[in-house]
């Protein structure tokens, strides 16, 4: 039941199968999926609470009581769906892009495309799930008091009620990768300013979930409480997942986290212009080191010379234009020397290329940035050199 809150035009709304599940539908251009794991949590939750409806309606046949289950599934699968919602309709108006929610395993994830980039907006996007999921429940609850209590209806809506209580309240907890533990997240860092604090806090929250979830199920079965295997399968599968993803964070994190004292200006290349028409053995030859950015006649960039395959070129035709060997230049792998270098390792890390053009704040180039020279620098924590 775990969510988190890390821009294809919509189509025709038709389901189909894609990349990370069915696709179900889609909000503002955001595709929701249903991952084929969901099947496998559903059922494993229809097989363990068959045997509590029996206990909470005496007398029920086996077929009641396993459409009970299975209605419980579902509204589960919708209580998740609708908190899941939550985070992404928030995330939209911050203008945060959301790459795609999924259902999953006995719970969802909103996949943002960026970190948020205040603690502001971290804290209203991990918050907006567990408001959803509370308003739900409190609704559910006052329609309990209009349905005769004891029957079939009456355990529905009262499941309804329980689903979107347990969804609010277990997302509330104070570790990584739940919200709660973004809200911690959020709260750490706007009071140190640094969200790497706020991270390692939220991930040691992680770890205490994680246990307590384990030591609850244990004491279910020392205990004999009536739910016992229900809460034993739920709380084993959800503790790996709140263990693994609080680890994924963590790693996340590592993998964003700025040296002190460094400065993109450390880690960039010289750059150097040359004409797009240029034979590509002279512009390897040319290059000794540092970034080439190809210029057509016209004045526009052809892209930066992709070393590789210039090599690879010239070891055929060293006379062919090195504009053949140019890796496009793309808003995503262009860089503004004064951007902030957490900004600067997130975007590398999410953006498929290997260079990147740096430019000053007038747009001129000012050097090429290799993910190689970035990766070594934030794996020693220190400036190149």
């Amino acid at each position: 039941m775990a969510a988190s809150s890390e821009h294809r035009p919509g189509g025709s709304g038709r389901r189909a199968a894609v990349d990370g599940g069915l696709l179900l539908f889609r909000v503002d251009g955001v595709p929701v999926l249903l991952a084929p794991s969901w099947w496998i949590g559903s059922l494993l939750i229809v097989v363990l609470y068959a045997p509590l409806v029996d206990e909470l309606l005496p007398g029920a046949s086996a077929g009641a009581s396993w459409t009970l289950a299975a209605a419980f599934a579902v509204l589960l699968g919708l209580s998740v769906l609708a908190h899941e919602l939550g985070h992404c309709v928030v995330a939209l108006r911050l203008g945060i892009p959301v790459r795609r929610l999924r259902l999953f395993l006995l719970g969802g994830l909103s996949e943002v495309s960026r970190t948020p980039r205040q603690p502001r907006h971290e804290g209203l996007v991990a918050g907006a799930g567990p408001v959803v999921s509370l308003l739900l429940a409190a609704l559910c609850a006052l329609l309990l008091l209009a349905v005769p209590s004891g029957g079939p209806v009456w355990l529905l809506v009262a499941q309804c009620a329980v689903a979107n209580l347990a969804v609010g309240v277990f997302n509330l907890l104070p570790g990584l990768p739940l919200d709660g533990g973004r809200l911690l997240r959020a709260g750490v860092w706007s009071l140190t300013g640094t969200r790497e604090r706020g991270t390692r806090a939220a991930v040691v929250g992680g770890g205490v979930v994680a246990a307590g979830l384990l030591v609850w199920a244990l004491w279910g079965l020392a205990t004999g409480s009536p739910d016992r295997w229900l809460r034993l399968g739920v709380c084993v599968v959800t503790a790996w997942f709140v263990a693994i993803g609080a680890s994924r964070e963590l790693a996340q994190e590592g993998r964003r986290s700025w040296p002190d004292g460094l400065e993109l200006t450390d880690l960039v290349r010289p750059v150097l212009q040359l004409p797009a028409e240029s034979p590509v053995a002279d512009a390897l030859a040319a290059a000794a080191g540092r970034g080439v950015v190809l210029v057509r006649a016209d004045g526009v960039a052809a892209g930066l010379l992709d070393e590789r395959a210039a090599e690879q070129l010239a070891e055929g035709t060293p006379q062919a234009p090195a504009e053949l060997a140019a890796e496009p230049i793309s808003a995503e792998t262009v860089l503004l020397s004064s951007e902030p270098g957490e900004e600067v390792a997130e975007r590398v890390r999410d953006t498929p290329a290997w260079q990147f053009l740096v430019v000053d704040e007038e747009g001129r180039p000012s050097g090429v940035l290799h993910r190689d020279d970035l990766r070594a620098a934030l794996a020693s924590g220190r400036r190149p050199g």
